[in-house]
């Protein structure tokens, strides 16, 4: 039995809203449709964690013990970025990246980490498609995903926020809990986010050849999650500048040796700074 999220349908970019769940679990603080950021006032909205907690448990229950087949599919971000192929246009870009993989698989039989792997990339990619995100495409244990910003980069960058913190909270109340009933080792993630506008590359002619998505962004949002400590969320400039205040003031300056940050800002020609959520 496969699952399958779908994103809803993007249509034109400038239409294109993510969707909101309505129920009443959990409420989080996200940005109005104001122009201006200082004059916006921030809607409350529901977000409900602590269903994709238990949809996590669930499914990672039954893999564990009876080989639960995860699905996954990338055609929902190729469909929506082949109507943008050789164009360039604005998107939040969010790595993922599992902490600690090269030791479980040096440790676990083969069967137990691949069961890992797929649930962590499923439930990753779920999470994502649930804050209307897309997932690019799968590197090694890392997942690469984005937001389309061009409709409103204000909400779209407070979306992504709250999309890194949900993915963090199913890996430490979802997964882990079941991992350590197995005495298996507890996953961690770090995340990098960074926006700006990309170019849309399909590799070949056809239409079914892949599409890819490059960008002075994407390069960034690679290199901070490489540089981001496991399990806290790191943003670029852009998108800290973009965020609701009451948002804001849940990040302090990440100030990196300059020696592993050497990206500018193209605008400014100063370095490039960086944001770290607090806990």
């Amino acid at each position: 039995m496969e699952e399958n999220n779908e994103p809803p349908e993007a249509g034109n970019k400038n239409n294109y809203h993510p969707p909101r769940n309505d129920t009443n679990l959990m409420v989080d603080i996200l940005v109005g449709d104001s122009g201006n950021m200082h004059d916006r006032e921030p809607q409350f909205v529901t977000v409900d964690a602590d269903t994709l907690v238990a949809q996590t448990q669930a499914r990672m229950w039954k893999a564990l013990k009876r080989g639960y087949h995860y699905g996954t599919n990338l055609k929902y971000a190729q469909s929506f970025l082949q109507s943008h192929v050789n164009s360039k246009i604005p998107l939040v870009i969010i790595y993922v990246d599992l902490v600690g993989s090269t030791n479980m698989s040096m440790t676990l039989p083969v069967d137990k980490l691949v069961s890992i792997i797929r649930t962590f990339t499923y439930e990753m990619s779920s999470t994502i498609q649930n804050h209307g995100g897309y997932v690019l495409k799968y590197v090694g244990d890392a997942i690469i995903s984005f937001f389309p910003s061009g409709y409103n980069k204000l909400l779209a960058c407070d979306n992504v926020v709250y999309c890194a913190q949900s993915m963090i909270r199913v890996v430490r109340d979802g997964i882990n809990p079941i991992l350590n009933q197995y005495d298996y080792p507890e996953l961690s993630i770090k995340i990098g986010i960074d926006e700006g506008e990309n170019v849309i590359v399909q590799y070949g002619h056809d239409k079914d050849s892949p599409i890819d998505i490059l960008g002075y962004c994407m390069s960034i949002a690679a290199k901070i999650t490489s540089i981001t400590e496991p399990n806290r969320i790191t943003i670029g400039e852009d998108v800290y500048e973009a965020l609701h205040p009451a948002l804001r003031t849940r990040f302090g300056d990440a100030r990196y040796h300059t020696d592993n940050w050497k990206y500018t800002n193209r605008q400014t020609g100063e370095v490039y700074k960086l944001y770290l959520m607090e806990y």
